[in-house]
């Protein structure tokens, strides 16, 4: 069941373990209401996919993820025709004196269905229940690929040559994320509700890491918050998300880290840092400073 306002969007996020503010509670809400797709920005590990994983729960259905990757084209995206079914009912028909039409070669139970299609079509499951896509880091594919969207996102439909048009008969919703490597196409964007993700404020960051580190105790929790913020105030090549966040916690907590101190931090730095330029900047002096901002 779908939700009926904002304030039930961002409730019913928040018992999926997701904190969304409003203005994204909001975008989610339209997206659903006006069954539009809802375009993801932001940098990498602040919360785009879990977004969707988060609106799956809410609707009590599965998620569909398309990961995109150069190269990616329909038959790893949309659908392929499974041939070595097809070449020995040809050859079953043949045995058994028939001859064998397009229609009888190319039906549903010979189509190998991917993520795309399988969107448009009901849920196995729960015939009933709407279905999410989630087409995730959309700037890695090619921009033929993009072009190739924007019937699926325009009409929720598609059509494949030797089987006809398919539509969909309820609307998936459909969450596409980007991190912003390239520019993604305006017509793409045009067809699509938008939100731009950022860094959530320290409070909101606090909420997440402690219902998704539990084990990690409430004043390492704040400790390491306000570290992660400090650390995001410098000029490093690629600050920790909220996911490198909670992944910290989580190592702490398995090392038994009790309390945040320069060799604890040291140690542990490769779970929030993913680049050599940005360990080496972060030095004694640099750490210590970062510890002394107060929780």
């Amino acid at each position: 069941m779908e939700p009926g306002s904002i304030d039930e969007t961002l409730a019913r996020l928040a018992a999926q373990q997701y904190f969304a503010s409003r203005e994204l509670a909001t975008a989610l809400f339209l997206a659903l209401k006006m069954q539009r797709p809802l375009f993801l920005e932001g940098e990498p590990g602040v919360g785009k996919t879990e977004l969707a994983k988060a609106a799956a729960g809410l609707l009590g259905t599965s998620m569909l993820r398309l990961q995109c990757y150069e190269g990616l084209d329909t038959a790893s995206a949309l659908y392929e025709w499974d041939y070595p079914r097809q070449i020995m009912a040809l050859r079953l028909a043949e045995a058994a004196g028939e001859q064998p039409s397009n229609d009888s070669l190319y039906r549903s139970e010979f189509l190998l269905k991917r993520p795309l299609l399988q969107a448009l079509l009901p849920d196995p499951l729960d015939a009933g229940a709407r279905r999410v896509l989630l087409i995730d880091e959309i700037d890695r594919a090619d921009e033929p690929f993009e072009a190739f969207l924007l019937e699926l996102l325009s009409d929720f439909q598609v059509s494949i040559p030797e089987y006809g048009t398919v539509r969909a008969e309820r609307p998936p919703l459909v969450v596409m994320t980007s991190n912003r490597t390239r520019e993604v196409h305006d017509a793409l964007k045009r067809r699509c509700l938008y939100k731009w993700i950022g860094y959530p404020a320290r409070d909101v960051e606090l909420a997440i890491v402690a219902a998704r580190a539990p084990e990690a105790g409430a004043a390492l929790q704040a400790r390491a918050v306000a570290f992660v913020h400090q650390l995001r105030t410098l000029d490093l090549f690629k600050a920790p998300g909220v996911a490198e966040t909670i992944d910290w916690c989580r190592a702490l907590a398995a090392l038994s880290v009790s309390e945040l101190d320069p060799q604890s931090v040291q140690d542990t730095l490769g779970v929030l840092l993913k680049y050599q330029d940005d360990l080496t900047r972060l030095d004694g002096e640099t750490i210590a400073r970062c510890l002394a901002e107060p929780a």
